[in-house]
């Protein structure tokens, strides 16, 4: 197996959907015994000239489902872990999905949700 520098598995990142990344996640936990997503909490830190843009955490906030409910109900069950209730609560009432997340996850949940038919707010 060819080793993967680390550009090309950013980018690889990139042409992910945000199912597939969760899915990579939970393989490399599952693989390994370690939380990616541990790590990404820390790297901000390193980062400080991405403060200067703009705000490190947004809250991303669904306003309307769509027409087609049952994906976007998915998707908000798999991003918060929450249940298939709560999930179809948000998507019926609308609301906050998931607070205080870095932006990069939040516009990769609002790409995801908007795919599949939501309206969605990032503040």
């Amino acid at each position: 197996m060819a080793k993967l520098t680390k550009e090309e598995f950013i980018k690889s990142l990139n042409e992910m959907s945000l199912l597939e990344i969760k899915e990579l996640v939970d393989a490399m936990k599952e693989e390994y015994g370690v939380d990616p997503s541990a790590v990404a909490v820390a790297a901000p830190a390193a980062g400080a000239s991405e403060e200067a843009t703009g705000p490190s955490t947004v809250t991303v906030t669904l306003t309307a489902a769509g027409p087609n409910k049952l994906p976007v109900i998915k998707l908000i069950k798999e991003a918060t872990g929450l249940g298939l209730k709560e999930a179809k609560d948000i998507a019926d009432n609308g609301g906050a999905i998931k607070e205080n997340i870095p932006t990069s996850e939040a516009e990769e949940l609002k790409k995801a949700l908007e795919e599949a038919g939501a309206t969605v707010e990032v503040k």
